[in-house]
């Protein structure tokens, strides 16, 4: 009989019991005596956030369709339950068995965003497991990192044994049956990451060494051993629509953030925005089937009993199929009275057609992202959206009968002035007034429009053309939002624009880890020791904290964030190959520096190297 980790007088004492007793419809049970490998899948956040992640759900479906294998979900206990097991030494548990992690073969923790480092090595601490990988002995886990914040993995290099470097459905099986062929062998952990490092995409941290210029800058990499990789390449599955999907995904008993069939249409982006690093990551755009998508639509509201289904992509209107596959859920949904969610999608005729159709009677907001408030800066940025098309789409949404838009824009992007950052106001207040042009009086329902103007501040991600560029200080960053609330409030219909701002210092934190070096790793440690936990929980950042640590440990914060880098300056993650190249991304950084637009993928090829994996829409135009 399985037995509960956490007794119930522990679990009536902190906020939603339900994060940790497992047991969900769909969560995967089997015989712990017949396995041959157990891997602790974890999201280093709250539950929540964690089983929202579609990632982990198709890692966790593929493991454990393997006779061999069982894989067991992790998240990061609440604050209130860390406080209990660390005064009770209660060690960190899988939802599945109940387990301890330690107990286990792998640990493996998807990085989705850098404010979530000090909760990886909360993981690792409750786990019991040392926090850096070298003091980690025989009968410890090996502790895999994954996810997109890999593609720069050094400022936590020193924690994980291993990285496994791009999409997760393709060397697992592999780095399993070299796991059980050198156990069976008797050989160590240091023989086993040894011939994992020869496995393609992983990267073993302790293999390397980084060696420093006097200036801070990186010199150069040491292998320690001959017979490992000098460049790492990005693991890619081409083939989208024959691989796993986890058509019976588990479904938590408490509300997380995506509560909802999540159906992923396509991976990869036409567009090549010089911010984004996911559209640079995922390249080549590989499109699932149409009728695979119909099939997975219908198994998995069968298999979970959700009453919404969400479109997943970083551009769902670029789907080639998306009308057939829409019709197909508009009929099969209606008939089950389910909803429909449709993210990522342009503000175009079409797509308003689509969402009246799918939409309640009462509309919900539509969601710009012109990202910059000039048309100069959404070409600097090569977003491809120009002020006619917004205006037009606004037009279109408010004769629908939608009367709420958010939009979405970025402060701090290159070569941005004065009169870029006033454009934010001067935008939202056209959208406004294009309400008030396009609806007659007595068909304004509560008389008036509502914008809401949100503005994040630009971090310079690794692999894009911006990885070049400087970051502002949070002084300048402030300095922008006020500008920009003060642009709102001098507009004819500021009573109708609300504005919102994101927080200055995490960006800045975030810019360092972003860009930072393994010397980074000794002041996210002491931010640990010193008790920083949900950094990105802004109720729980502590950004004095954060300041004493980098201070103390003589590491210099604008190293990271406000120097511009030189044209052939060594990266941290010049190691890795993302399968877009350097010469691209330099040559859409001098593009953007002279305003010049670049067409998208389906227009023209540009030549981002990409092709090299031989297939998605390289192949297709």
């Amino acid at each position: 009989m399985r037995k509960l980790a956490l007794s119930d007088e522990i679990l009536m004492q902190v906020e939603k019991p339900a994060r940790y007793i497992g047991n969900e419809v769909n969560s995967v049970m089997k015989d712990k005596e017949q396995m041959a490998v157990r891997f602790a899948m974890c999201f280093p956040d709250v539950y929540e956030i964690g089983m929202s992640h579609l990632g982990i759900q198709i890692i966790y479906s593929m493991l454990n369709e393997w006779e061999d294998v069982w894989c067991e979900r992790v998240y990061s206990p609440w604050v209130d339950l860390d406080k209990i097991m660390r005064e009770k030494h209660i060690p960190l548990f899988g939802l599945e068995s109940q387990e301890p992690v330690k107990d286990m073969d792998f640990l493996g923790i998807t990085i989705q965003y850098e404010m979530c480092y000090t909760n990886i090595l909360q993981v690792l601490d409750l786990a019991q497991i040392p926090l850096c990988a070298a003091e980690r002995g025989e009968d410890m886990p090996i502790v895999i990192g994954g996810g997109p914040c890999t593609y720069n993995p050094e400022p936590m290099a020193e924690f994980f044994d291993l990285f496994y470097i791009g999409e997760g459905e393709t060397q697992y099986r592999r780095l399993f049956d070299w796991y059980i062929e050198n156990r069976e062998k008797g050989g160590s952990r240091l023989d086993f990451l040894r011939g994992a490092a020869k496995i393609p995409g992983i990267y073993v941290p302790q293999f390397y060494e980084e060696l420093y210029d006097e200036d801070g800058t990186i010199q150069g990499r040491k292998k320690l051993f001959e017979d490992i990789p000098d460049k790492i390449l990005k693991e890619i599955v081409m083939d989208v629509s024959d691989t796993y999907y986890p058509v019976k995904p588990v479904v938590p008993f408490i509300k997380v953030t995506q509560d909802r069939v999540v159906l992923e249409i396509q991976r990869g982006c036409i567009r090549g925005c010089r911010f984004c690093q996911a559209g640079q990551l995922y390249r080549p755009v590989r499109e699932r089937s149409v009728d695979k998508l119909k099939e997975y639509a219908v198994e998995m509201l069968k298999n979970t009993g959700y009453e919404e289904i969400s479109l997943s992509s970083l551009s769902s209107s670029d789907y080639t199929r998306l009308d057939e596959l829409l019709d197909f859920l508009i009929e099969d949904c209606s008939k089950r009275h389910t909803n429909i969610s449709l993210p990522s999608l342009r503000i175009d005729a079409f797509s308003l057609d689509v969402m009246s159709k799918v939409q309640d009677v009462k509309k919900s907001s539509l969601t710009f992202a012109p990202e910059a408030g000039s048309q100069r800066l959404r070409d600097v940025i090569n977003k491809g959206l120009t002020e006619e098309v917004i205006l037009k789409g606004a037009a279109l949404a408010f004769e629908g009968g939608w009367t709420r838009v958010k939009l979405y824009f970025m402060l701090g992007l290159p070569t941005e002035t004065e009169q870029d950052i006033k454009g934010i106001g001067d935008l939202s207040n056209k959208i406004a007034a294009t309400f008030f042009e396009t609806v007659p009086k007595d068909k304004r329902v509560n008389g008036k429009v509502q914008i809401v103007t949100s503005t994040s501040f630009f971090i310079p991600k690794p692999f894009t053309p911006f990885q070049w560029a400087p970051m502002c200080t949070k002084e300048e960053f402030l300095e922008k939002a006020y500008l920009t609330k003060q642009g709102i409030m001098e507009q004819l219909n500021q009573k109708s624009i609300k504005y919102n701002w994101h927080e200055a210092d995490v960006s800045v934190l975030e810019g360092v880890f972003a860009r930072g070096d393994r010397k980074v790793a000794k002041v996210i440690l002491e931010a640990y020791r010193r008790g920083c936990l949900f950094d990105s929980w802004s109720e729980y950042f502590h950004n004095d904290v954060w300041l004493d640590c980098f201070h103390d440990c003589g590491v210099d914060i604008d190293f990271y964030t406000t120097r511009e880098r030189a044209d052939d300056e060594i990266f941290p993650w010049d190691f890795l190959d993302c399968g877009v190249t350097r010469e691209f991304l330099l040559r859409e950084w001098k593009k953007a520096q002279a305003e010049a637009v670049s067409p998208n993928c389906k227009i023209q090829c540009q030549g981002c190297g990409a092709n090299r994996f031989g297939g998605g829409i390289c192949f297709e135009q």
